[in-house]
C-alpha cells in the first residue's frame, strides 16, 4: 500500500453506502464523571459519552462539479455476489461514471462538527469539510436535519463556524476546555462521523503535544491515538470532564484509515478563532510585520550566542508596524510580550494570539547585545494584503547589456564585485537593494555553493556588520576566523530584493 502521508480526515464521500447508517440516538443523561481504575484510567466512559453525543453533529455538504472535476472518480469496488450493498454500489457508480461527460453533477461529502452555542445555533467544524460547498446540512443524533449557513472561516487554522436556526431544533452545546493543561498520557475521547457512521465514540490518550506537521503557519497540534478516520474531521476531542480540548483534523495513514496517529487543533488556539469568527465573521490577528528564519546551531555560533533560540529576522515588511527601524534584519527575537520565543515556529503563534493595536515589548539580540524595543501591533490580514501587493509588482525586465565586469576578489568560493550600475543591470538587481557586494560567480562544490548562494545574490551584511566592497567581505571573514568562529552569517538580497540569511563554513 503506497504511503499517503498526512490525510485530512473528512470530506468522506457519499460513495460508501454507509452514509445511510447515521442512525438516530436518544438523548443521554447529564454529564457524569467516569469511574476510575486504581491507576487513574476510566473503567467506562459510557455515562460521559451519553451526555455528549447530542452536542456532536454530522456535517453533510454538496457541491456541483463537472464530470471530469469530480474528486471521487474511483472504480466500482468488487463486492461478494449477493452482498446487500451490491445493487446500491452498482447503481451509484453507474450513475456517477456511466456517461463520462462533462455535464454538471452533485458531489456529496461528510464530516463532523459540534455545537458551541445552543442559543445562537453556532456549530464548529473544519474549513476543509465545507470548503467550496454549495449546500451545508447539519444532521443531529436524533435524525433531525437543519440547513446551515456559513458564519466565517479561517484557512490558516482550518476552522469554520456555521449557524443553524435554533428555533427549529432543541440544541445542546459543549464548552471548550484548556488544552494547555493536557499532559502526555491523559485520557481523551473522540466523537464523530467516520465513514458516515455518526455518533462513533473512540478512546485514547494524548500521545504528544506541540506537533508541527507543516500544514500551516500555526501548527501546534495535539497528537492522539484515539481512533480518527475519514469523516471525523471537525469533530471534538474531549477530556474526561467532557470539555472540548481539540478539533480533530488530520491523520498519518498509509491506507486512509486510523493507525493511531491523529492530530487535533488545541482548544487554546481554536477557541480564540471561533470567538473572532462569531464576533466579526473573520479573524483579527496581531501582526509584527517581519519575515523570520530559524536560528540554527550554525547561526547561533556565528552570532556568538551560547545556544540556538529565538527567531532570526530576515526582513521587515514595508508599511508594517515596524516603522522606525525598531527591529532590523539580523536581529534575533528571543522574547515577545513577556513570553520566551524558543524557536522560529513559536513567534507567529504568539503574535497572532495578541490583540491588534496592542503595544508590546520585544526583546532581541543585536550585535551580541540584548535590548528591548516597543512595537504597536498591526493586523495580520492587512499584512497579507501588503505582501500580495508586493508580489504583484511588475518586475524589472530591462535587457541584459554586456558590460565589462569590474575586477573582483574570490572569498569562500564566491567571486565578488562592488555593486554598481553595470552589475545591477547585468543581474537585474532591483533598486530596493541600495548597497552591498555582488556575487558574480560561485565555484562548484565550494562552501558558498553548498548553501545555495548564486551569481546575482548581494551580500549586505556579514554577522551583523555591513559590507560595501569585496575587501570588506574578505576582512570580515578573516576577523571571524581570528575569533575562532566556524561559520559566518551572511545576509543576502536575492534578485527580487527579499533578504535571507545563510551560514557559510569558514573553517575549511
Amino acid at each position: 500500500m503506497a504511503w499517503t502521508g498526512f490525510t485530512r480526515v473528512s470530506r468522506m464521500t457519499a460513495m460508501a453506502a454507509v452514509a445511510v447508517l447515521a442512525v438516530g440516538m436518544s438523548a443521554g443523561p447529564a454529564h457524569v464523571e467516569p469511574s476510575r481504575l486504581p491507576g487513574g484510567g476510566p473503567t467506562s466512559v459510557a455515562d460521559l459519552a451519553s451526555g455528549l453525543l447530542d452536542a456532536v453533529v454530522n456535517i453533510s455538504t454538496s457541491q456541483t462539479v463537472k464530470g471530469d472535476e469530480s474528486p471521487d472518480a474511483v472504480p466500482i469496488p468488487k463486492l461478494p455476489e449477493g452482498s446487500p450493498f451490491e445493487d446500491y454500489f452498482h447503481d451509484f457508480f453507474n450513475d456517477r461514471n456511466g456517461d463520462n461527460d462533462d455535464s454538471p453533477r452533485k458531489v456529496q461529502s461528510l464530516g463532523s462538527g459540534f455545537i458551541v452555542d445552543a442559543a445562537k445555533g453556532l456549530v464548529v467544524t473544519n474549513n476543509h469539510v465545507i470548503a467550496d460547498a454549495d449546500d451545508i446540512e447539519v444532521n443531529f443524533s436524533d435524525g433531525a436535519k437543519l440547513k446551515a449557513t456559513l458564519v466565517g472561516t479561517d484557512t490558516k487554522t482550518d476552522i469554520a463556524l456555521l449557524k443553524v436556526d435554533p428555533s427549529k431544533h432543541k440544541l445542546k452545546a459543549v464548552r471548550f476546555g484548556d488544552s494547555d493543561k493536557m499532559r502526555i498520557g491523559d485520557w481523551v475521547m473522540a466523537i464523530g462521523n467516520p465513514f458516515g457512521l455518526g455518533g462513533s465514540v473512540t478512546l485514547g490518550i494524548v500521545s504528544a503535544r506541540d506537533r508541527d506537521i507543516n500544514s500551516g503557519p500555526y501548527d501546534d497540534y495535539l497528537q492522539t491515538d484515539a481512533a480518527i478516520n475519514r469523516g471525523n474531521s471537525g469533530g471534538p476531542l474531549f477530556n474526561m470532564e467532557g470539555e472540548v480540548i481539540g478539533i480533530n483534523t488530520a491523520i498519518i495513514s498509509p491506507s486512509g484509515g486510523s493507525i493511531g496517529i491523529g492530530f487535533s487543533i488545541p482548544s487554546r488556539l481554536a477557541s480564540m478563532v471561533v470567538d473572532q469568527l462569531g464576533k466579526y465573521g473573520e479573524t483579527r490577528r496581531g501582526w509584527l510585520g517581519v519575515r523570520i528564519q530559524q536560528v540554527t546551531d550554525e547561526v547561533a555560533e556565528s552570532l556568538g550566542m551560547p545556544s540556538a533560540r529565538g527567531a532570526l529576522v530576515a526582513g521587515v515588511i514595508k508599511g508594517g508596524p515596524v516603522e522606525h527601524d525598531e527591529i532590523q534584519p539580523g536581529d534575533v527575537i528571543v522574547k515577545f510580550d513577556g513570553r520566551d520565543v524558543k524557536d522560529m515556529h513559536e513567534l507567529p503563534r504568539i503574535v497572532a494570539e495578541s490583540p491588534v493595536g496592542k503595544d508590546v515589548d520585544v526583546v532581541l539580540i543585536r550585535k551580541g547585545k540584548e535590548q528591548t524595543v516597543r512595537i504597536k501591533l498591526g493586523r495580520l490580514e492587512d499584512g497579507d494584503k501588503l505582501a500580495s501587493a508586493e508580489q504583484n509588482k511588475p518586475k524589472d525586465t530591462a535587457p541584459d547589456k554586456k558590460e565589462k565586469q569590474p575586477l573582483s576578489s574570490v572569498v569562500l568560493g564566491m567571486s565578488l564585485g562592488t555593486l554598481d550600475d553595470a552589475l545591477r543591470e547585468k543581474f537585474k538587481i532591483p533598486e530596493s537593494v541600495s548597497g552591498g557586494v555582488v556575487v558574480t560567480d560561485v565555484e562548484a562544490n565550494s562552501a558558498a555553493a553548498e548553501k545555495g548562494i548564486a551569481a546575482g545574490d548581494v551580500i549586505t551584511e556579514i554577522t551583523q556588520q555591513t559590507v560595501s566592497k569585496p575587501k570588506d567581505v574578505s576582512d570580515r571573514i578573516a576577523a571571524l576566523k581570528g575569533q575562532g568562529r566556524k561559520a559566518a552569517l551572511l545576509m543576502l538580497a536575492g534578485k527580487n530584493g527579499d533578504l535571507r540569511f545563510v551560514t557559510v563554513r569558514i573553517d575549511g
